[in-house]
Order: C-alpha cells, then structure tokens, then sequence
C-alpha cells in the first residue's frame, strides 16, 4: 500500500467540493439528532458536524485523487446517505481490493490544535480499525481556503503513536495521532 511517501499536494476541483458539502448537509439529520450516532462523541453542535463529514469526504477524494494518480483502483468514496442501524465501520477506501481508512483535518483546526487526526476510542463507540494493527490508514489536511489537500503517504496502526486530545472533555473517549509523531520516511 506503500506508493508513496511524501505529502502529495492535491487541489479539490470546485464540483467536487460542491458534492462534498451536499453529502455532509444531507447526511447531518441521520446523525445529529439527539438519538442519532454522534450523541456519544460529545458533540452536538450540527454545523460542526456537518463540517467534519464534509471535510472528511473532501479528504477521501483527496487520497482517491492521489492513488488513481499512481495507476492504483480505487473504490469509494461512498456518498450514499444510510440510516443510523445501517452505518458501519467500513474502510473509506479500497485500493486494489485492500481497505484504507482516511482520517482529515481541516487546517483553521491544525492552527488551533496542532496538526492531529482522531480516532473513536471510548467505551460505546470505537474505531474498529484500532484493533488491526496491520490497517492502513492516510492523513489529509485540508485547507478550505485554497482547497488544497496535504495527503500523508499510509500507514499501518501499528506503526503510530497515539496520544490524549487537547480538550480536556474529549479525553477518554478519543485518540490522537500528531502529525509531529508520524514517523519518518
């Protein structure tokens, strides 16, 4: 899954940031009603929700762009709308039939919090792909401004370092990988 490893500069084409943030705005009410899948995330602001499925979608395209690049097939990004029971834990891509989990931040976040991408890790809602330490995920930061994407070449879980979150309230439900903790290719 190793074609690259530098960041990948990748700009987001305008139509695709369109059908991103048609995605996100579509997708919101399946998720951020008070019964709906984020109430254990401790987040309950719906713009802010929005906001992260539209940048996350916008990072999958990113890596999609990237990899189709270097002549790989890809599967995904997926835009189907589900409904909470059918959701799943799914990879955000498929490269050659391998799954790859695709974590982004946006860059105003990067400035406040310092570059880090987040993974589910509490009692009720944890990414499964923590217990692969043999999966591969990408990290993108996204510029929203210039719709400019910094896509991180893969890695496996087992290769990172996870930390606590900045914000005291999201600790002990979330894990952090800092950028400055990636290892060096």
């Amino acid at each position: 899954m190793r074609y690259f490893v530098k960041v990948q500069t990748v700009v987001i084409d305008a139509g695709l940031v369109v059908k991103a943030k048609s995605f996100a705005k579509q997708v919101t009410p399946t998720i951020g009603s008070p019964g709906g899948g984020y109430r254990d995330t401790n987040q309950f602001n719906l713009q802010k929700i929005e906001k992260d499925h539209f940048v996350s979608k916008i990072g999958e395209e990113a890596v999609r762009i990237v990899f189709e690049q270097l002549g790989r097939r890809v599967q995904g990004p997926d835009y189907q709308i589900y409904k909470e029971k059918q959701k799943s834990w799914d990879s955000d891509l498929y490269i050659d039939g391998r799954g790859l989990a695709v974590k982004t931040q946006a860059a105003s976040l990067a400035k406040k919090f310092g570059l880090s991408w987040t993974f589910q890790a509490g009692i009720y809602r944890k990414d499964p792909i923590l217990n692969n330490l043999d999966a591969w995920v990408c990290f993108v930061e996204f510029n929203e401004t210039t719709r400019q994407c910094g896509v991180y070449p893969p890695y496996q879980i087992k290769e990172l370092t996870f930390g606590e979150p900045k914000l005291d309230r999201l600790k002990g439900g979330k894990k952090v990988v800092y950028a400055e903790s990636l290892p060096a290719r």
